[in-house]
């Protein structure tokens, strides 16, 4: 990206001022080697967005933000429905809620070690993955709308889990607001044996240990210390979230025309909040959301049994489950005044911060947790919502590395098989079902973590707690 195109706010703020038919500013957070290292496109998408009606604020990039279909990936935008304020299933993206689900094990590493392959193994043979990949949970229509209802507290009612993993869960495990008649019947079939299953991609299950800690009164708080494993899941709605986003980005490009919206790219297709293809789609998202909370609530009860049979002694209890791919309705302060609005987060992380009413009481006094993933070779980071960041980006934070190069370019560029045995030299075991799809998600394909998540705790969107590293990773 061109420097000389933005306005220099502070060191890790740049502006894009209003031009055009922009309604508002585009704000980007990051150092210059971030920005520099971003496609123009991120340019032209986050100038894009802030042309969109009822827009308010400003349209955001985070620091880990890549091109997308249509908003970028790490792009934040919040709507006033009473302003004539739009929903876009691009500004939601397609793997509705994926998101990171992390969970302290009771065990150390030295709890671990010589045991790292037969963990391994049994977590590979105890959660599907892959493209494609189908469990051994097949649901009738009736559980379907049941389980789209109800989210992670309907897989809790069939056995999946403990009650106080709802308590750690964004929405504590529901998202009201469900339409389950609004996801089609072929969105549904989509999903009708997915569910407790991984997927492809970037999704992965891993089990890290906890290297480093910035923040000693969060990382109490969320049960951190030196040496512990965590074990966590990255996922979402798999093939039902993405058919309720093809759907509804054809239906939304119709309804924008006929609502007079002048879309500056068609892949920013949206409809009005309180317009019938708007709410239609709202009530699917949710589902879609529900869909991604209970197959992690699923996956962490196939998780707890592959321990209990390789580490008995393991006590998996959650940290907590956030998402990336929603929009939600949020009460936030604009201009002096409370105001309800429909914030857009695509690649982007809640990040509430201390004092925040949706909060669990243990994280009330240092901030909702946020869980940075990286790629399967580099550290993840575990963050916490920081008291600035509601006037910074609506609450919101960057939610893992961002790709640097497309999967095409990572193919030419790597072979899975030289990952894994690289790997393997580190001590980090890999267990995927496609080599290719290693070699697609390569550490090198990404940007680095650490530049990302410390750009965005210098900025204030978030603070730093603690640095993990993988020790196991499944991949799909």
């Amino acid at each position: 990206m061109d420097l000389g195109l933005l306005t220099r706010q502070s060191e890790l703020c740049w502006r894009i001022e209003a031009h055009g038919a922009m309604r508002v500013p585009g704000v980007l957070y990051g150092d210059e080697t971030l920005l520099e290292a971003m496609d123009h496109k991120v340019y032209e998408q986050v100038a894009n967005v802030a042309a969109l009606p009822g827009i308010v604020g400003a349209s955001y990039a985070m620091p880990d933000a890549h091109w997308g279909y249509g908003f970028p990936i790490g792009g934040v935008a919040a709507f006033d429905a009473a302003a004539g304020g739009v929903v876009s299933a691009g500004g939601v993206g397609f793997d509705i809620s994926c998101g990171v689900r992390s969970l302290n094990t009771g065990l150390t590493r030295a709890g671990l070690r010589g045991r790292e392959s037969a963990l391994a193994d049994a977590l590979y043979r105890a959660i599907p993955v892959g493209l494609g990949s189908t469990g051994g949970i097949r649901l009738d229509a009736v559980q379907m709308d049941a389980m789209l209802a109800g989210g992670a507290r309907w897989a809790l009612e069939q056995g999946y889990g403990e009650p106080a993993d709802l308590e750690r869960t964004e929405e504590h495990g529901c998202m009201a607001g469900a339409r389950p008649d609004r996801v089609s019947d072929h969105a549904k079939l989509r999903q009708r044996d997915e569910m407790g299953t991984l997927g492809s991609g970037n999704h992965y299950l891993e089990i890290q240990q906890v290297e480093e800690i910035f923040d000693d009164a969060a990382a109490r708080a969320f049960g951190l210390r030196p040496g512990d494993l965590l074990a966590t899941i990255h996922c979402g709605s798999r093939g039902m979230g993405h058919q309720i986003g093809t759907e509804f980005l054809r239906s939304m490009a119709v309804a924008a025309q006929e609502s007079g919206i002048r879309l500056p790219d068609r892949e920013l297709a949206c409809a009005p909040v309180r317009s019938d293809i708007g709410q239609a789609y709202l009530g699917a998202m949710r589902a879609g959301i529900n869909c991604a909370l209970a197959n992690r609530q699923i996956i962490t009860h196939l998780v707890r049994g592959a321990f209990a049979r390789v580490l008995p002694d393991a006590r998996l209890t959650m940290l907590y489950d956030v998402s990336h791919n929603t929009c939600k309705v949020e009460t936030h302060t604009v201009d002096g005044a409370r105001r309800e609005l429909y914030v857009h987060r695509k690649g982007a992380t809640r990040a509430f911060g201390p004092g925040h009413p949706d909060l669990p009481a243990a994280f009330r006094d240092v901030g909702q947790p946020v869980l940075i993933g990286g790629s399967m070779g580099t550290a993840s980071y575990v963050l916490a919502g920081s008291a600035e960041g509601e006037a910074l980006s609506f609450s919101s934070s960057c939610h893992g590395a961002g790709r640097a190069m497309s999967r095409h370019q990572a193919k030419r560029t790597w072979r899975g098989r030289e990952i894994v045995d690289e790997l393997a030299t580190r001590g980090i075991v890999i267990r995927s079902a496609s080599l290719r799809g290693v070699a697609e998600e390569a550490p090198g394909a990404y940007k680095d973590v650490g530049e990302v998540v410390d750009a965005a705790d210098a900025a204030g969107l978030s603070r730093k707690v603690a640095r993990v590293t993988p020790v196991v990773c499944i991949k799909g």
